[in-house]
This record gives structure tokens, sequence and C-alpha cells, in this order.
């Protein structure tokens, strides 16, 4: 099953000339297998790669494709915290998350975050390949496991504002870079921020949940898809 719908962005490639693409996946096999997959054919140019959501949101910002196709489980910023900033800070960039997650928790976090397509690894290659036309005619793609319920549940959630975001942007970077055993200083170092700054965020984050403890802490991570298991 396919949904598209119209999406009120400006990108500069599109279906106009060459569709450039940046990869963002921490396994170099999967950004090899995509690039050979997307690069034959002749309108799409993989132009970066990223192996954590830090990087792929400063790439992006240099080089500003026209797609982002980026795991969730990514390294030091998470993937929807990734597409956030993309399309907040780089609104001529689409988002699609390629995943092998097919969980409603993820895919609604992923709407919200403003991801124009959702393809799980499993499927057909296909999928990958359309998921990018779509997006190149800012139309939005979601394959085969997403059912119409499902889509106009999470659809309607995000539309009556059921599920605010308790943490900050900073706040959720910070938790997930202690729930991916980083210590203090070495978030710190990977955020340009003070240890001070740091143990802030992550006391207020502990206080927002009510938690008081690292082992908490990390299962929170686990449970809103900020690291993986």
């Amino acid at each position: 099953m396919m949904w598209r719908g119209p999406r009120p962005v400006q990108g500069t490639g599109g279906l106009q000339g060459m569709v450039r693409i940046l990869l963002a996946d921490d396994q170099a096999v999967v950004r090899r297998g995509l690039r050979a997959l997307l690069e034959a054919r002749r309108d799409f140019e993989v132009c970066v790669e990223a192996s954590n959501g830090r990087e792929a949101v400063e790439l992006v910002l240099h080089h500003r494709p026209d797609i982002a196709v980026l795991d969730i489980s990514l390294p030091i910023l998470n993937g929807i915290d990734a597409a956030r900033r993309i399309r907040t800070e780089a609104p001529g960039t689409e988002v699609m998350v390629f995943t092998r997650h097919g969980r409603e928790h993820d895919f609604r976090q992923a709407l919200e975050a403003g991801a124009g397509a959702y393809v799980l690894k499993a499927e057909a290659d296909e999928h990958v390949i359309r998921a990018v036309d779509a997006l190149a005619r800012h139309e939005t793609f979601f394959s085969d496991h997403v059912s119409e319920t499902l889509l106009n549940k999470v659809i309607q959630q995000i539309g009556l504002g059921k599920k605010p975001h308790l943490l900050t942007t900073r706040e959720r970077e910070v938790v997930q870079l202690i729930a991916e055993g980083n210590s203090s200083k070495k978030t710190a170092n990977l955020l340009s921020l003070s240890v001070k700054t740091v143990e802030t965020h992550r006391s207020a984050s502990m206080r927002k949940l009510d938690i008081h403890s690292t082992v908490q802490l990390v299962r929170y991570a686990l449970r809103e898809g900020l690291v993986q298991a």
C-alpha cells in the first residue's frame, strides 16, 4: 500500500535534473548497497555519506542535498532527531527514514519529525526507488507495512497534538549520548558544551521524566527509540 499527498516545500533538484541524495547509516555495507541501488538510476546521485546523525545534519547544511536517507538507529544523534533538525534547518531537503523497524512508535515519531517517506530495509529495492521518486516531487511515500488504519491513526494523533515532546532537543541529545555509554566529559566534547551544562541537561531530563538513575535513563532511551538494544 502506498499513500501520497502534496507537501508544501521547495527543493533544488526534483525531477527537473539530478536528484542529489545524502545517505546516513552507521554500517558502511548498507551505505554501499544503497549507493549502488540508487546510482543505477542516471538521475540519482549520492553526493555525500554520513555514519552518525550529527554528521548527517552537518553535511546536509553544507551540501544541501534534495533528499536525506536516514536510519533511525544512528549513533550520537538518532535518525528521528536528525530528521527533525534537517527539516527545521534545511527545509528544502526531504527526509526518508530507511530502517529495520516497523513499529508504530517509530513511524509516528518519524512523521512528527517531518519525514516524507518511511521504508523498511526488509522491503523490496523497488520501494526505495519509488520513495526517492516521490520525495523528488515533494510527495510522500509509505510502503506496504503501513496500513491505511495505522497511517490515519498516526496522522490524527499528530494533528491533535496528543503527544508533545517532554524533553528539549538538546536534552534528548544528551540522554541519547549518555544511554550510549558516554561519560559526561565525552558527551560535552561531542556536543561542544561544558561538562556542567551536560550535567544540567541530564538532571533536568531526569527530573522531567521522574527517573532517578542512569539505568532508568537508559530504559527510557530504549523505549523512546533514542538508542537500540
